[in-house]
């Protein structure tokens, strides 16, 4: 799918050369373990390295520049996945192909290179002014999730599933972290990210391979590093008992969050068995929760099930009268002992896998999109295709989501409402 080349250890370079785009998108990733201060600090380093850089010292003159460039799309933001934490460089510009000009695509890339190797800095460190409103940026992102009621019961659920752990740290760190940073402790992360962090560099397009590669090194000189990165060690959760948490909001709606447990994570094999397992019980309109809590017993207003494979953790998701909780988390429980039970219907489990299917040849309809699958799924298996993955769904019997139900053991109930619990 793509092609890799070692530019130096600890970066890397994939090419994916096709004619299916009219442009060429490109995204840089840099990636270090995980720690919810230095989270903060490179969510706010990403959108300082986005607003502006030496040449560009107003976010005016960098939007003209790309503008100038045939509307050139840049942008950079923060995530996590696993133990890493994810700073992103995201480009996307016109194929010369398609001009009657050339050397727009070099110019996009000598504009990347100069916004990474020369940020607007102010005497030796990064301008106050864009710090500070960059910092107040994060903590509006961070606030932003205690007005979304769903979101947050989603992060206590987590909070109190795995407290002090990467499955319930934010990629924007907290607001206590991003209000201590300064322009000198922001340039410390600069400096290591770019000296330390294992660099992957993808680029989609109708591109020449090895004249390409040559480009990218000699534009994007990052220096050799020692790059290990760390899988996620799941806690032991075998013998804790089921607890339930009730907490109070101005609210109407109850958000009730229920949080199950799993062995099988991202990099065990039977991970694209515990794919569709979560699919037939939530993933979709057709699956159980959608279909026995919500259409035939009216129980939910909302309900759906995620699988957060790196954590190994599978969870519910329901808005709720919340007099209605202990109804609902019974009806919840009984879709879960129907797949333990092997209770799958034939139509079940192949519209689930369909629609598996469908959602990662979708994902190729974009460059984008076929970024973002490879680089997780190529940690699994460097020469991934969709057709590869797709095929481990096909092979999935219900005996094997039954298999996998057996595995997801109840941990907690969270319920967050307006009422007196």
């Amino acid at each position: 799918m793509f092609t890799k080349v070692e530019l130096q250890k600890g970066v890397n370079l994939y090419i994916r050369r096709t004619e299916q785009f009219k442009t060429i998108t490109m995204s840089i990733k840099w990636l270090s373990e995980l720690d919810e201060k230095q989270a903060a600090f490179r969510a706010v380093l990403s959108n300082v390295l986005q607003d502006s850089s030496a040449d560009y010292p107003k976010q005016s003159d960098l939007r003209k520049a790309l503008d100038e460039l045939y509307g050139t799309v840049f942008y950079m933001d923060a995530g996590k996945r696993g133990r890493s934490h994810i700073v992103s460089l995201n480009m996307e510009c016109v194929n010369d192909e398609y001009l009657s000009t050339s050397g727009v695509f070099d110019e996009a890339l000598k504009m990347m290179s100069r916004i990474i190797f020369n940020p607007n800095l102010k005497d030796g460190t990064f301008d106050e002014s864009v710090v500070n409103r960059e910092k107040r940026t994060v903590i509006e992102r961070i606030r932003s999730i205690y007005d979304d009621k769903g979101r947050y019961a989603h992060k206590r659920m987590l909070e109190l599933m795995r407290p002090n752990d990467p499955a319930s740290m934010s990629a924007s760190g907290t607001e206590k972290d991003v209000e201590s940073i300064t322009t000198a402790s922001l340039l410390d992360t600069y400096k290591r990210m770019l000296d330390e962090d294992e660099i992957d560099i993808y680029v989609v397009g109708d591109v020449q391979e090895n004249e390409l590669a040559e480009k990218i090194k000699s534009m994007f000189s990052f220096p050799a590093r020692e790059a290990v990165r760390k899988q996620y060690e799941q806690p032991d959760t075998k013998n804790r008992e089921a607890r339930q948490v009730f907490e109070r909001q101005d609210m109407k709606q109850g958000k009730l969050q229920v949080g199950y447990s799993t062995p099988v994570s991202f990099f065990h094999p039977d991970y694209p068995k515990m794919q569709v397992a979560n699919g037939v019980l939530g993933g979709f309109a057709h699956s159980k929760l959608f279909m026995n809590v919500r259409e035939k017993e009216s129980m939910a207003y909302t309900v759906n099930s995620a699988y957060a494979a790196y954590y190994g953790i599978v969870y519910v998701m329901a808005g709720i009268d919340a007099d209605l909780e202990e109804k609902a988390v019974k009806l919840i429980g009984e879709q879960i002992d129907a797949l333990q039970n092997g209770n799958v219907s034939d139509l079940e489990l192949d519209q689930t896998i369909a629609l598996l299917t469908n959602s990662i040849r979708s994902a190729f309809d974009s460059a984008r999109g076929q970024i973002e699958l490879y680089d997780q799924y190529k940690q699994l298996d460097e020469d991934f295709t969709a057709d590869k993955w797709i095929a481990k769904w096909e092979a999935v019997s219900i005996e094997d989501v039954q298999q996998m139900a057996s595995q997801i053991h109840l941990e907690l109930i969270y319920l967050l409402s307006g009422r007196e619990a």
